[in-house]
């Protein structure tokens, strides 16, 4: 401790170098300025790097200490904001190291024996993502949570549901915000699946091809909270699925909360007037004093193409690649930090805008049975006489052309009407012409009358529980 710092910049390679690297190349070189956040984490894998220097007889019991020490006294520093990287910083392993010698002198040195920054920075990005990915997760589940509430009170809301955005069908508007669940369920799902397929340790690895020291690899990744060590050397160093993987699974979860956005900024438009956002989550206009806008709404929307921008961004970065590591690999670490950042910001901004919106059934009732959205209950009503569907789906079509030509409704018909139509017609039709008797109809499972929509609340309720639960489990280990 209180070793001072030495003039030279610390550089963990260049000992072949007659010089230093021209300024041009370390500017392009340099990665701190973002990867810094990789700190904790590069002095978690740190400890358990000296505990198994330690096993292997590289330390010793009192270097150990004084090693540990060290690394406890940097991580408060940097937490504190004590200690924090400079210009001469290439990257964050550097920027550590830098700390390390001021507090040891050379005894910190020896931390570097039997690993590389390539088994490092896999590692780190390793834990990190594994670490926010939980994050992630906890803020789906409240949006979610925000939309079953609200699904909840709106089990017995009719509203006019929609193909190529016109009116189809009566739906349950409870069904419709269940249907904005489902995917959020299965992006979960992936972020599960991702994490085992994440959970492998490349520490040890080193630069491509293990190390002679006597080291255990699987001793570090079971202090690491990893479920196993990389099987091979050089695929651990060099394999960045892991980034793709993530980001693919953020970048769809980015689609996702976009087709929700979109459906909130029609919802709440005049034309439609569905919803009305919360003052605390809608914005105005600095020259027209009537406006309410769904900027949120229209931010996830924006926010999806820099989400599936990642994505690509990498995917394009690794499909040249050569084993092992090569530099531009540098370029996997933004993306993956903007999507985390980008989803932390968003997420819990459109569960508000969801949990406060307010439902305008008396709308949503009325604009239910517009656009003859009951035509296919007379097309059914048909079948369940004998009447084959394709014959029933001419003669309903002939009601709504009659309908359309006297600008009327399908109850507006008179009996002659519907006897001039088609013989099968019969005033008992109008049984159907209801949307509370279209909703009441539907009782199969996952469709949208009271029942099963009820059925499917209790269910994404109960795998919301679950889900809770895994999004707060601890997967990297706390000091």
């Amino acid at each position: 401790m209180g070793v001072p710092e030495t003039e030279e910049p610390t550089r963990l390679w260049g000992a072949r170098f007659a010089g230093g690297p021209a300024e041009a190349l370390a500017r392009l070189s340099v990665s701190v300025q973002f990867d810094w956040r990789l700190a904790p984490y590069d002095l978690l894998a740190s400890r358990a790097h000296a505990r198994v220097l330690a096993n292997a007889g590289l330390l010793d019991a009192d270097e150990l200490g004084k090693m540990l020490a060290a690394l406890d006294d940097l991580e408060s520093a940097c937490a504190a904001g004590e200690f924090r990287p400079t210009v001469e910083d290439e990257d964050v392993h550097t920027a550590l190291e830098r700390g390390l010698l001021e507090r040891l002198g050379s005894l910190g040195g020896k931390l570097r024996a039997g690993r590389s920054r390539n088994d490092q920075v896999a590692t780190d990005l390793r834990l990190y993502l594994r670490d926010h990915a939980r994050g992630v997760a906890v803020a789906v589940v409240e949006l979610a949570d925000a939309l079953t509430e609200q699904a909840a009170r709106n089990i017995d809301t009719p509203a006019p549901g929609m193909t190529h955005v016109q009116h189809a069908q009566p739906v349950s508007f409870g069904h419709w915000l269940l249907a904005h669940v489902q995917p959020l369920l299965r992006d979960l799902e992936r972020l599960r699946d991702w994490d085992a397929r994440t959970a492998i340790s490349p520490l040890g690895s080193g630069a491509l091809a293990g190390s002679s020291l006597p080291l255990d690899p699987a001793a570090v990744a079971k202090e690491l909270g990893f479920s196993a060590p990389a099987p091979n050397s050089m695929d651990a160093v060099s394999d960045r699925d892991f980034v793709a993987e993530f980001l693919f699974t953020t970048a769809l979860l980015g689609v996702h909360l976009s087709r929700l956005g979109e459906e909130v900024v029609l919802w709440t438009s005049t034309e439609f007037g569905w919803v009305e956002l919360d003052d605390a989550f809608a914005t105005g206009s600095s020259i027209m004093p009537q406006k309410k806008n769904a900027d949120i709404a229209e931010l996830a929307r924006g926010k999806s193409g820099r989400l599936v921008g990642g994505l690509v961004a990498v995917l394009t970065m690794l499909k040249g690649l050569p084993l092992t590591y090569d530099r531009d690999m540098q370029e996997d670490k933004e993306p993956a930090f903007d999507a985390v950042d980008t989803l932390e910001l968003l997420l819990p901004a459109l569960a508000g805008m969801i949990s406060t919106m307010t439902v305008r059934v008396d709308r949503l009732a009325a604009a239910a049975p517009v656009g003859f959205s009951l035509a296919t209950e007379v097309a059914d009503w048909l079948v369940r006489k004998g009447v084959p569907f394709r014959d029933a789906h001419e003669v309903t079509g002939k009601l709504v052309a009659l309908c359309s030509a006297r600008e009327c409704e399908l109850e507006d018909l008179t009996d002659d009407d519907l006897k001039t139509v088609s013989e099968h017609l019969d005033p008992s039709v109008r049984e159907v012409l209801s949307v509370s008797s279209a909703l009441a109809a539907r009782t199969t499972p996952g469709s949208t009358g009271p029942g099963p929509v009820r059925e499917q609340l209790a269910t994404v309720q109960h795998k919301l529980d679950n889900w809770r639960q895994w999004a707060v489990e601890q997967v990297v280990p706390r000091h």
